[in-house]
Parts: structure tokens; sequence; C-alpha cells
């Protein structure tokens, strides 16, 4: 028997969070506006027509709470967090490690980047780590030849069932624990529900490794086809190089499979033969050319300098541009017509006249001679493009400069020498979280403060991390969430649920919960449908008189199952874009994983917390 209607107010709530779903699937209109949309409709309802209960009044101003709750805090924090992990470059020695692996045994290193992709996602948000993953595994099959399709597709899905294992794993996470919380309920701490978590995320990442690869069509990569700009370089060798001393073949190991060494440049001698048998002497200088980014990968692994005063190998003193903070690099241009014509960079004094230093030179059409010794003594030509490094407003200022060109290629250089810091401040965020010192709000906000006053990143960095989608869709979910819950809304739903149900076994009632939410988080925003189903996981759990903690992970498990669509979650839509996956892709492989871990879930939640039929 159907309930009867509810007041006049959840009514309405109900009718704009069923409004929600439709516009956070619009195309046309962005999460933002969907998200501001909802929330200024409810600040502007209930300012004109107050809710009024014997505890008080629901008004307008109850609903911008959500800027100052602790759940967007906590996740404002941990985005500026992870990305002063990323900004210094604390994950790059992960990538080089498996990419390395790959060259022993690709099946075995495809189950190994599953498991680090999802334990790395666990503690920091998974955008950043799929970003890290998704060159590292074109690579690889570009270079083998394999099936990227079977890799790319694999990888993004492991970060989703990593986010799952703990509260701060993804910002669903931390919405449905906040709002339980504000319910009444003991708060959940970050590793209660890993063993779900764990045993569900094993069994999913089973799937991923041995059936998606094989059930995958093989597609053809986005980036397959392009052409980065391979530029020369002299990596001269320090005194302090653990190189000094070894063969050449030593260095070549140590740099991995995709290093090669053109040439020795040796004092005032010609470029020597690369042989594997020369032993490295201090000063050396290894001719190499890449792209931009594997050219400074290898100054870092090799632990050389692509700068030389004199070409002598020389290290850079307080005077020249390489001790700032705020280092990038980027590509410019000579430009046709120009005094540069002809010249050398010696002669033209570049590093005094610009602030800035050259690190590599690319020529179009053909390689550079060999016969040229350093980049110095090259005689400049028109279309000549410099790969340069030094402060982010010298770079700046060089754009205003008439003989230059700069392009769009500027790469921020991570602050290597603060990566081992970064990676501490963020453990110590875990552990006080973990051991509950600490909320996470807290200790998240405060790792923040260490990540800037340590140097690991700076306030323009710090403010690029911040998603203003992110938070305005978690603000507006937890106004929606609070409406539904005050006004009875969520009541009402379960009440419903319950109806329709025939008044199934909580264990059953639990299942087609979790159900519910795998579907909506595949529609519409995971944030909206965790925030919505927690109120009604509480009232079911309440209706049949069974713990509520199950019943709100069941919520969550659901919302995070954004597996079937590419418009489920951000990192599905990276994945597609550079795997060229279409929307029948992620049904062949989504669904089936959906179904996998449901129907785990369903078994496992009521086993763990003691819920029986009746």
């Amino acid at each position: 028997m159907i309930p009867p209607p509810p007041n006049i107010h959840a009514a309405l709530v109900l009718a704009l969070a069923m409004l929600a779903l439709v516009l956070f699937t619009r195309k046309n209109l962005s999460l933002e506006t969907a998200s501001l949309i909802i929330l200024v409709t409810l600040a502007i309802g209930f300012e004109l027509f107050p809710y009024r209960t014997e505890q008080g009044s629901l008004h307008a101003l109850d609903f911008f709470h959500g800027f100052g709750h602790e759940a967007l805090i906590a996740v404002c924090a941990l985005m500026i967090v992870g990305h002063g992990i990323v900004r210094t470059g604390a994950l790059e020695p992960i990538g080089r490690a498996l990419a390395r692996l790959w060259a022993i045994s690709p099946q075995l290193s495809l189950l190994t980047t599953l498991l680090m992709a999802a334990l790395i996602s666990a503690f920091i948000n998974n955008v950043p780590v799929v970003v890290l993953f998704l060159p590292l595994l074109i690579s690889v099959a570009l270079r083998t030849r394999s099936n990227a399709s079977g890799m790319l597709l694999p990888m993004g899905f492991a970060t989703l069932l990593g986010g799952t294992c703990t509260t701060i794993g993804t910002s669903t996470n931390l919405l449905v624990v906040s709002v339980a919380a504000d319910m009444g309920l003991r708060r959940i701490e970050m590793f209660d529900f890993i063993i779900p978590a764990a045993i569900a995320g094993s069994i999913g990442i089973l799937y991923l490794w041995l059936v998606v690869p094989r059930i995958m069509p093989e597609r053809k990569l986005a980036l397959a086809d392009t052409s980065p700009r391979i530029f020369t370089a002299n990596l001269a060798l320090l005194e302090n190089s653990p190189l000094v001393g070894k063969t050449l073949a030593d260095a070549l190991k140590k740099g991995g499979q995709n290093l090669r060494i053109h040439g020795i440049r040796r004092g005032d001698s010609p470029l020597a033969k690369p042989l594997p048998s020369i032993r490295l002497q201090v000063g050396d200088q290894l001719i190499i050319r890449d792209t931009p980014e594997k050219l400074k990968e290898f100054e870092s692994v090799l632990e050389g300098t692509l700068y030389q005063d004199d070409g002598q190998g020389s290290p850079v003193d307080e005077t020249h541009p390489l001790r700032a903070d705020d280092q990038q690099i980027a590509e410019i241009a000579v430009i046709q017509g120009t005094y540069l014509h002809g010249r050398t960079l010696g002669s033209l004094r570049f590093v005094d006249r610009y602030g800035l230093i050259v690190l590599a030179i690319h020529r179009a059409g053909k390689p550079l001679q060999k016969r040229i010794e350093t980049i110095a003594d090259i005689r400049l030509q028109a279309g000549d493009i410099l790969l340069v490094q030094g402060p982010r407003d010298q770079i700046a200022q060089l754009k205003r400069e008439k003989d230059f060109l700069v392009l769009d290629a500027t790469i921020d250089l991570p602050y290597a020498q603060k990566a081992p810091l970064a990676m501490l401040i963020m453990l110590a965020i875990i552990l006080t979280a973990a051991t509950g010192l600490l909320p996470i709000a807290i200790s998240a906000t405060g790792g923040v403060l260490l990540m800037i006053v340590s140097g690991c990143m700076t306030w323009r960095d710090a403010t690029r991390a911040l998603s203003r989608q992110v938070i305005l869709v978690v603000v507006a979910s937890l106004a929606l969430g609070s409406a539904l819950l005050k006004t009875d809304g969520a009541g009402y739903l379960a009440e419903v649920l319950l109806s329709i149900s025939g008044h199934a076994s909580p264990p059953v009632m639990l299942s087609g919960l979790m159900l519910l939410m795998a579907v909506l988080t595949n529609t519409v925003s995971n944030n909206a449908t965790a925030v919505i189903g927690t109120p009604i996981a509480v009232s079911i759990a309440s209706q049949l008189g069974q713990p509520a903690e199950p019943f709100v992970l069941a919520v969550l498990f659901g919302a995070n199952m954004s597996f079937a669509t590419p418009m489920a979650y951000k990192t599905n839509l990276l994945v597609m874009n550079a795997g060229r996956y279409n929307f029948r892709d992620f049904l062949r492989t989504g669904v089936p994983l959906v179904i996998i871990l449901w129907a785990t879930l369903s078994l496992l939640l009521p086993y763990l917390y003691g819920i029986t039929g009746r």
C-alpha cells in the first residue's frame, strides 16, 4: 500500500530532487550551473515559504552552510594536498619503475599497474593518478605494439575501485560519511569498511586483469599519430654523478629502455662513438635526443645536468636562473628576419640577456649534424625551436620579445627535491585521521599549510588544484540532502520503497538500495546520488529495525560504481578520450563489473554486519 502524500514542502523538495537528476545529465548545461540552480531554488523557496516545525524553521541561509561544512573543507584540502604530491613529482619514480617492469613481463606488469593505481587512489584523488598512468600505458602500447584498449580502461576502473576503500578515497565517500554523522550516526572512520571494499575490489581487479583485455576490441590510440618535437641535448656528468667511472652500458641500463645515446663529447676531443664499454668521466657530455619531458626525466634519473657552463658541465651558481622556485620549461621559436639568424647562443650571451638557459634545440626536417660540439656553438636558423628553462616571470617577459615566439608547450617543472617531504606530509595526514587524533578536515587543512610553508607548492598551485565544479556540486548536494531530511522527504521515499518491495527482507532491501544507487550514479552526479541516498538509507534501516551503518555503506558503494557510462565519472572521460573508447565499450566492460561488485557486496555486507531476513 502506497503511503499518503507527504507535506507540501517535502513534495516540492522531492520534485526538485528529480529535477536535479535531470539537470545533472544535460550535456548543454554545466554541472556548476545545474548545482547553482538547485541551491538558489532551495534558498529562495524556503526564504519565501519557511518550513516550520517544533524544532524551529528552515530558512535560506541554512542551505549555504555547505560552504563551511567539514566535508567540503576536507574535499578541498585533499585536492590541494594531492596536487602537491603531483607538483613535487613524488609519484614519478613509481611510474618509471613500472615502465621498467613492462620489459620483463607485460602480464605481470598490468596486474602491478592495476594494484598500484588502486592503492594510490585510496588516499589521493584518482584524477592525477590517471593522468600519471595514461602516458605510461600509451608509451608501452606504442612501443610493444600491444592492445592499448585492454590497458587504459582497466587502469581507470582500478582507480575507482581503490577510491572506495577509505573515507578519503573520493569526495563521494566523504559526503556519505559526513551526512550520516550529521544525522546522529556514529562517525565512520577511515578504514572501517576496508574489509568488504578490499574483498570486492580484489575480485574486480581480477576481472579487469584477466577478462577485460580479452573482450575489449582494439582501438587506434588518439595519440598514435602524434609526432612530438624531438630535441637534441647535451647531458653533462658532474663530479657527484654515480655514473662517473661506470660504463656507457651502465648508463643505458639506469636510464631505461627509452634512453638512446647518440654520442659522447669529452673535453676538446671530437664526438666519441657511443660504445657500451666506454667508461664515463667527469665532464662527459652525453648527446641525447628526445621530447622535453623525457629529457628532464633523463636528467633526474642519470643525475646529470642539461645545462653546461662553457661546455664543461659545471653546476649552476646563484647568479643563474635555475635557483628560482617557480621553474618552467618552454619551447620558443626563432622568427624569420631577426638579428638572431646565423648567430650562436654563445655569441648572443643568451643567459645574461634573457635570464634563461637553453637545454636543447630542435631543427625541423633533419637532425642536427653530429659534428656540432655544444649547443652554444650552433648557428641559429629561422624555425629553430629552443627548449629553455627559467623562472615563470622570465618566460612571461620573453613573450614580449619580437625576436622569439613562445609556443604553448610551457610546462611547470616539479619541485623534485621536495618530493620526500610531500609524501611525509601526506602520510601524516593519513595517520592522524586514521588513528582518530584529528578529524580529516583538520589534518588535511594542516597538511595544506605544511605543503605551502615548506615550499612543496605555492598558493598559485593551491588555487589551481581547486575545482569549482566539485565545490558547487558538493554544496548543492548537501543542501538538497538537508532539505530531504528535515522536511521528511527522505522518510517518505523510504516508505514508498518499502511498500513497493512488499516488505522484503532486510538483506534484499539493502541489495536493492545499492543497485538503485549504482543505476543512478551512472546517469547523474555520484555526489548528488550519495547525498540523496544517505537519508533514505537511514530511514529504511530505522523502519526495518536494523543498524543504519550497513545501509549507509550500501549507498556509499553503490554511488561509487561509476563504471557503466563514460559520463559517470570524470576519469572515465579522460580514459575515453585517450583510448578512443565509445559508449558501448563502457557498457560491455562496466556493466559486468557493476554486477560483480553488487553481487559480492550484497553477500558481504549482511554477513559482516549481522543483517538477517525476518
